[in-house]
């Protein structure tokens, strides 16, 4: 598996996009509650990413980078990306 967080890799092409796939862990201690939790904020912040930068005519965000952070006790997701028109 070839995890990246460059727009391509270096010597092969892009034949397809299946979408961003991520994966939330707690350690220390499993708990399905926050768990669900950190998905759904992730979720939101991809939707929230995606529809600004179809407002923005794009039609691919590349180079995208999550971030989660605990303020108190709120959970904060941030997703960012480069929107791309393709030729």
């Amino acid at each position: 598996m070839i995890a990246a967080t460059a727009p391509s890799v270096e010597g092969r092409s892009i034949t397809a996009c299946k979408g961003i796939e991520t994966g939330e862990a707690i350690l220390g201690g499993r708990s399905a509650a926050c768990e669900q939790e950190w998905g759904k904020s992730r979720r939101t912040a991809l939707a929230e990413m995606e529809e600004r930068d179809a407002e923005l005519g794009a039609q691919a965000v590349v180079g995208v980078d999550l971030d989660y952070e605990v303020i108190d006790n709120m959970l904060m997701a941030s997703a960012s990306g480069t929107a791309v028109t393709l030729g």
